[in-house]
């Protein structure tokens, strides 16, 4: 019964997919160690926005087994496994933590917005909407019939929730005001972590296009998708370096480490080009998402730098 439980745990943890979660609270820190500036940062608020953004990310992680699960379109998909698809977990054992993951993180939602707006409650509604469009916007891009992720939609949302919304809005919960000067680094980690769905739809190319599934790399074709992501990672390059430019308080420590950061990237955005056989792009999505992180990181440094 032991091997049988611990098997299932398993079973749930790679579901899960928690190597995603790095990269769905890198916008949260930059955010986040932003309000140290003036003197705003408040831990609580910090640890429940983490804890909400990563019960997001599973939920959508659990979601996406699901809908692409019952859809049958993970047949011949390069990456890592898919339970449902599988037969590992079943249908209706997924759509249960589904409804369980979605329940907890709205109590985290209604508990992160009352934390920071409990003295404002037209700023308490409109984050618990923003919340409530979090988790619809989780569950959506793989279940139902209309799934956005398959109608080439997937990378509008992950640049507005994983940048905009993420960045900005994070260090509203702290300021309660809209910090224009963090655009930059929105941008940046938005047009980032689109790069990371586009490796990943590019390498399930030849999947998605067989089953119907028109991400935009299916839409555009391989050669595009290149191109496509080329553009990505560039304008995410002159947004770090306009930053540093545009931002008097960039340290030293900031601007030794972005440029450690574009080298990385382009160094990986060459190899990226090259590549011939959609599988091999799988090999890149750890190397991006490391950047992304390694940027949010250097980005928070600084600015605990200048407390």
């Amino acid at each position: 019964m032991i091997n049988k439980n611990s098997s299932k745990f398993k079973l749930w943890f790679s579901a899960a997919r928690l190597r995603t979660l790095p990269l769905s609270v890198s916008g949260i820190f930059v955010g986040s160690f932003a309000s140290f500036t003036d003197n705003n940062f408040n831990s609580s608020i910090f640890f429940l926005a983490i804890a909400t953004t990563i019960s997001y990310q599973v939920l959508s992680n659990f979601a996406n087994d699901y809908g692409d699960g019952v859809k049958g379109t993970d047949i011949n998909r390069v990456g890592p496994k898919r339970t449902v698809q599988s037969g590992l977990i079943t249908s209706k054992e997924m759509k249960i933590i589904i409804i369980a993951t979605s329940i907890i993180s709205f109590l985290l939602t209604i508990s992160l917005v009352f934390t920071s707006f409990k003295n404002s409650p037209f700023y308490l509604l409109l984050f618990l909407i923003l919340g409530l469009l979090a988790i619809i916007a989780a569950i959506k891009y793989t279940v139902g019939n209309n799934p956005y992720g398959y109608i080439g939609f997937g990378d509008l949302f992950v640049f507005i929730f994983f940048g905009l919304i993420s960045v900005l809005g994070s260090n509203f919960l702290f300021t309660s005001k809209l910090n224009l000067s963090l655009l930059y680094p929105a941008l940046t980690i938005g047009l980032l972590s689109v790069g990371v769905l586009n490796l990943n739809n590019m390498r399930d190319i030849q999947n998605d296009k067989l089953v119907g599934k028109k991400t935009m790399s299916a839409r555009m074709g391989l050669d595009n998708s290149k191109f496509y992501h080329f553009l990505l990672i560039s304008i995410s390059i002159i947004l770090m370096v306009s930053f540093l430019i545009k931002e008097k308080s960039c340290s030293l420590i900031l601007t030794l480490l972005t440029f450690v950061n574009i080298i990385w990237l382009v160094y990986d955005l060459y190899r990226v080009y090259k590549i011939k056989d959609p599988k091999e792009f799988d090999f890149f999505l750890k190397p991006l998402v490391l950047a992304t992180v390694f940027y949010s990181i250097s980005l928070s440094i600084n600015f605990a730098y200048l407390i």
